[in-house]
Order: structure tokens, then sequence, then C-alpha cells
């Protein structure tokens, strides 16, 4: 792990260590992104089928998961997996319960009435990655908010083995959360068949889910066309920030920064501490702890990208880590909490020694669907209110019109929209020829 002084780096440096990876060309991955969306509104299917060929996928004959491999699915997990996969949406459930609220309704002067009510939306695409790691986990994130928010319409989109079969524990996810569309498809094909529809597929009124760098470009590129979808938000390649002082342990530290780097080849990486110990001991760590993981070649590649940054103090770490705005920001200081109020920009923040990213990833009950490459910087994570429409109501009595009309006929006038006060105008008459 490269370990940078950033008392001495100059402004070049420090922007060049905190730079995200990137997949290739960003006008390149867009443009291979418009291609395949292209492709998608103007085959339909057709073009869904040759790209799961052309990606990897196998040849598909139906695009949706039936009843018989759902069943299937169920009967190749053992009892703890799926138990596993029962707390883990028991957990996500309460915490996303918790956000529900009831309707609001403020008088704001005598007989003026404001109100705000919610309602689900009516049909939600869920993309599951399922590249070189299935992610059940994704898909319990995203399908039980959409089930607690009531959206009548909930399908998963995920992407089959060469095998054309869609990884069993996806399949029990999606069930155990009441969600029985699931189509085999992935990248940036399964965006835009949800967004645009298909023989085979129903369009959606919002997509939600992380992805590849495609797919962040494809769904990007759907919700600026207005037939397509809305989005939750821009999450790609996935990163962790962790803060530590020379109270950390390396190895925890060292563990988390691995559990990231595994995600994906241009995944990232950052450790800012103000201890050059800490950071030579966790960077001996990762060494140690690298060479027994499974997935070791793309942790190699995605470590490539990983900094240690040596500042002052914790203030100061706490700074760049808001400059970064990391889609985790893990904090292992003598007091974690103390910092929490100087944290402006971060998805979920994971405060302690006890308590790494991958809880968070899986089961503690909060959304692993989070803002990546800076964008936490304006966004926030998945949650309950993404899955609805917030509605504004107003009621005047007659009363309530004659006393705020005449502000609105003035500000009206301002603004020289004569219709707009005129509209107020013929109430105001009407009620003073009626008392008079």
């Amino acid at each position: 792990m490269k370990i940078i002084d950033w008392q001495t780096a100059s402004p070049d440096a420090r922007r060049a260590a905190l730079a995200r990876p990137a997949a290739g060309s960003r006008d390149e991955v867009f443009r291979q992104a418009a291609a395949i969306v292209s492709a998608v509104r103007a085959e339909g299917d057709v073009a869904i089928r040759r790209f799961t060929r052309q990606f990897g996928g196998g040849d598909l004959q139906e695009l949706r998961a039936s009843r018989a491999e759902f069943a299937a699915a169920r009967a190749a997990l053992d009892a703890g997996q799926i138990a596993a996969i029962e707390r883990a949406v028991a957990n996500v459930s309460a915490f996303h319960e918790a956000q529900k609220s009831g309707p609001l309704a403020v008088d704001t002067m005598p007989g003026v009435r404001c109100e705000r009510i919610t309602r689900p939306i009516e049909s939600v695409g869920l993309y599951v990655p399922a590249g070189s790691a299935p992610l059940p986990s994704t898909a319990i994130m995203l399908a039980v908010p959409a089930r607690i928010a009531g959206c009548p319409a909930r399908a998963i989109a995920s992407s089959p083995g060469p095998d054309g079969k869609l990884h069993a524990a996806v399949l029990v996810a999606a069930e155990t959360c009441g969600v029985d569309t699931v189509y085999k498809m992935g990248g940036a094909q399964a965006i835009a068949a949800l967004a645009f529809g298909t023989e085979s597929v129903r369009k959606v009124d919002k997509i939600f889910g992380p992805g590849s760098a495609w797919v962040t470009a494809a769904k990007q590129i759907v919700a600026a066309d207005a037939n397509g979808a809305a989005i939750d938000l821009p999450a790609g390649p996935s990163e962790v920030l962790v803060i530590a002082d020379d109270s950390a342990d390396p190895v925890f530290v060292a563990a988390d920064l691995l559990a990231q780097a595994e995600h994906d080849v241009i995944a990232q990486v950052v450790l800012v501490t103000p201890s050059r110990e800490l950071a030579e001991a966790v960077s001996a760590e990762l060494a140690a702890q690298t060479s027994q993981l499974t997935r070791r070649e793309i942790v190699a590649q995605s470590m490539a990208h990983a900094r240690c940054l040596l500042v002052a103090d914790i203030d100061q770490a706490v700074s760049v880590s808001n400059d970064y705005a990391p889609e985790h920001l893990i904090i292992q200081t003598r007091n974690p909490r103390g910092l929490l109020d100087k944290v402006s920009c971060a998805g979920s923040v994971f405060l302690g020694a006890w308590s790494p990213e991958s809880i968070g990833d899986y089961c503690s009950g909060t959304n692993h669907v989070l803002p990546t490459y800076g964008y936490a910087r304006s966004y926030s994570g998945v949650s309950l209110i993404e899955y609805q429409k917030r509605i504004t109501v107003q009621e005047l009595s007659a009363q309530g019109l004659q006393a705020l009309g005449p502000t609105a006929i003035t500000l009206s006038g301002m603004e020289g929209l004569d219709a707009h006060g005129n509209a107020v105008k013929v109430r105001l008459r009407k009620l003073a020829g009626e008392s008079a």
C-alpha cells in the first residue's frame, strides 16, 4: 500500500491521491453503454439474449425465472444459509419499517391547510449485480424497502451464469422478500430493458441498484430520456475510507480494507491516519492476509489503487475524508462517536473496532446501496423514501382565500403573470358579490 505524507504533498499530489480509479475512458464507457441501450430499445428480447451470450451468460430460452427454478434454488441451500438470509431480511425490515412517516398537515394561517401525503412508486426494477460474485445481499437491500413502501410491481434483474441459471441465493433472497419476478439479465442491457420494456420485460418507473461503470452509465442514460425511467443514485464500484489512530488494531484495519478490495479490480480503499507506525503495520498485515484470500488476484489489482495518507491529526483526517466523500467510512479511534458530528460527506459510517463494514453490507439493517465516486457530497444511500412519491395538498376556505388572496395577486403582478392573479381575483369578486 502506497504511503503518502499529506503534509508535504503538493496540491496536485493530493488530488491524485484521492482520485478514483477509472474504468477505462469515461467517454468510451458511455459510448458502449449507449450502444447497448439503443440496441435493446430497437430489438428487445433478441438484443438481451445476444448480449447475454456475448458477456458469458449462456443461451437463454426464457428471460424470467420459473417457479421450478425458485424451488430448485431453495433446495440447493442448506438450513443455515436460508436462516442467514431470513435474519438479514428481518433486520433490514426492522430498520426500514422505522422509516415510515405519517401524513403531514399544517394550517399555515386560518383557513389555509397544507398537507403532504405519500404514495408508493407503482413499478420498480431492482438490479442485483452478479458478475464475479453474486450478491443476494443486494436483493435484500432493494426488495425489502420496496415491499415496505407498498410498490405494487417489483422485479429483480440479475446476470445468469454460463449455464443460463441465476445464483440460488439470489432467488431465495428474492422469494423471501416477496419478489416473484426475477429476470435473467444483467449489465447495461438489463437497465435498458427495465427502463423501456421488451416483449418479456415490463417497463418500470424507477430503477435501483449498484453495478459496474457500464451499468451506472446506462442508468444515467435512461434517466435522461423522457421515455426511460428514474434512478436511485449513481452507485458504481465499491470504496472504503478508514480513519484510524494509533489505538487501532492493524489486523482489523487491514481486514476492513481487503473486504472492499475484493469486490472489484477498480474498487478503492484508503487509510487516513496520523500514525506512521500504524500505517506500516497495516501494510504488512495486508500482505499477510491477502495470501489467504480466494479472490487474491482481484485484491492484488484493486490494492494497486490503495492509498495510506499520513495526516497531522485526526481532525485533518476527518477533513480529508469529507473531501473524498467515501461510500463507506470506518472510524477506528479512541473516541469514534466523538468524531461523528464532524462527518459531513459519507454514504454510511461504521463506528469503533467492533463495527466491520461487512456487517452493514449484509445484516445490521442499514442499506448497503450507497453513493460512490464522491456522490456522497450530494446523495444519500437508498432508504424507504426513495420508493415513495411525496404529494402536497392544499385546501382553502372562503375566508382563507379572502385573507391570503391579495398576497398572491401582488406576487403575480410582480412577476407579470396576469392569469395567475386573475384566478384569484375572479373568486374574490364572487365572494364579494355573495356577501353584498
